[in-house]
């Protein structure tokens, strides 16, 4: 285990792992309270176009998609609310655009060479110093935005209705959650992969509200899973030598049904 940690690739993917679990604890346990669990994989799902134009217009595919997963969300958010259509239907014809979108650049672009299964499936071992800085800097915006807006996210979480009445603004604080959800999905890419991301948003919150009425423990022991899901998905692929991202979603998984069971035969 000690020899393990000394190699510089494995430190670089724990420490992105862990501070990937700890904004998808974060973010998730707002987007499951809220009730906008789709719109977590729709933005995942859409983050795709913004790495295939990335690479089609030969610039780094982390920036291109976090700009894109941003746009996408906030025409998901201002289509749901200003006119006819729901949000899960505006998220049903976003994603699968954005997909197909970047389906047809990744055609376009000639002597293509990227690993795109890895933008796709994660794959966490491989993360570089450059992709670690982006990561660490979009999670710190992320966990600054949770903490000063901590309480008007919980407000509106929980009674939407009586925050508006109250003064605060709520379009704007829905709008800065699914903000928070693209930067997220974004920095959570090359360790869980496009594809898997939202499991690693919903999983760990879902899991922890089986456990505890108080939100605060559900906070923490969300964190604890998605963490610990991180290092034990981690270390396993590791030394099975089996798909990492894949790995870690199994272990939320398994944690979740434990769980869920307990929670049944308590109750």
């Amino acid at each position: 285990m000690i020899e393990l940690l000394s190699y510089e690739f494995m430190q670089r993917a724990i420490v992105a792992g862990v501070f990937v679990a700890i904004l998808c604890a974060l973010v998730g346990m707002f987007v499951v309270l809220r009730g906008i669990s789709f719109m977590g994989a729709g933005i995942a799902h859409s983050a795709f176009g913004g790495v295939a134009l990335g690479i089609f217009l030969g610039m780094n595919p982390i920036i291109v998609a976090f700009l894109f997963s941003i746009c996408i969300a906030l025409l998901i958010g201002a289509v749901s609310r200003g006119g006819r259509i729901s949000e899960d239907s505006a998220i049903g014809i976003a994603f699968p655009i954005s997909m197909a979108f970047g389906v047809v650049l990744i055609g376009l672009t000639k002597g293509y060479t990227m690993n795109l299964f890895g933008y796709l499936f994660g794959n966490i071992l491989t993360v570089t110093s450059s992709d670690l800085n982006y990561i660490i800097l979009l999670g710190v915006f992320v966990l600054a935005c949770v903490v000063v807006f901590y309480r008007q996210f919980i407000y509106i979480c929980f009674d939407e209705e009586s925050a508006k009445a109250s003064g605060i603004k709520t379009e704007r604080l829905h709008y800065l959650l699914l903000i928070l959800i693209s930067i997220t999905v974004v920095g959570a890419m090359k360790v869980v992969g496009i594809v898997l991301v939202s499991a690693l948003l919903i999983i760990p919150a879902a899991a922890s509200l089986q456990l505890f009425r108080s939100l605060t423990l559900c906070i923490l022991t969300s964190l604890l899973i998605g963490v610990g899901a991180v290092m034990c998905g981690l270390m396993t692929s590791y030394y099975l030598n089996i798909a990492t991202g894949g790995t870690i979603v199994l272990v939320c998984g398994l944690v979740f049904t434990i769980l869920f069971v307990y929670n049944k035969v308590r109750a």
